[in-house]
């Protein structure tokens, strides 16, 4: 993929000069309102029920409260971390293992997530939500750490130290995870165009 493509594919979610990749937010309410959209987005790729992924990410954020007398600088990967293992625990609560292989729900009024929005031009837009929705089905499809890995570096831009952290492996691991990971997309996607 390009880095066009990339950048299509991440929507910021917020334009403040104190928050994204590589700066400390001034608050744990910057924080917050910085990753939300990102977190649900991961969430709903994990889940696949946009309920859930919104319990999830709510709930993980009122665990990263406890936290806020830690240094700006530990929050993006215990955020991660936290997020991680409520994704996990409401998959082996509710049995959605086998659920991974079946494509994207769409919302009630039958249309698919709409996770890209590539401006005024409707062409580009129809394209950017489908490289997005192709992108979307092919990272579900992964296994679980091989698209943790995949979601936490690429599309969150952490490094391997904050990911390893994240998912509570080691960055070997996360490095193998992500080698996989994007194997198998490339295997998944290279006939697309």
């Amino acid at each position: 993929m390009t880095s066009d493509a990339d950048e299509r594919l991440r929507k910021p979610t917020t334009d403040a000069p104190d928050s994204g990749p590589g700066r400390e937010p001034a608050s744990m309410e910057a924080f917050l309102a910085d990753v939300g959209a990102r977190a649900f987005r991961f969430a709903e790729l994990g889940l696949r029920h946009r309920e859930d992924a919104m319990d999830a990410v709510q709930d993980a954020m009122i665990r990263v409260l406890r936290y806020q007398d830690r240094p700006a600088a530990e929050w993006t990967p215990l955020f991660w971390r936290i997020l991680r293992s409520r994704i996990v625990d409401i998959q082996r609560r509710r049995g959605f293992r086998l659920r991974w292989m079946s494509p994207a729900a769409p919302h009630e009024d039958g249309s698919m997530p709409e996770w890209a929005d590539d401006g005024p031009d409707p062409s580009r837009a129809h394209e950017g939500r489908e490289a997005y929705a192709r992108l979307a089905s092919a990272v579900a499809e992964l296994p679980r750490r091989q698209r943790e890995a995949f979601t936490l570096r690429v599309l969150e831009e952490l490094d391997v130290a904050d990911t390893a952290r994240a998912m509570g492996c080691s960055e070997g691991s996360v490095k193998t995870h992500l080698s996989r990971a994007r194997g198998a997309l490339q295997r998944q996607l290279e006939d697309w165009k």
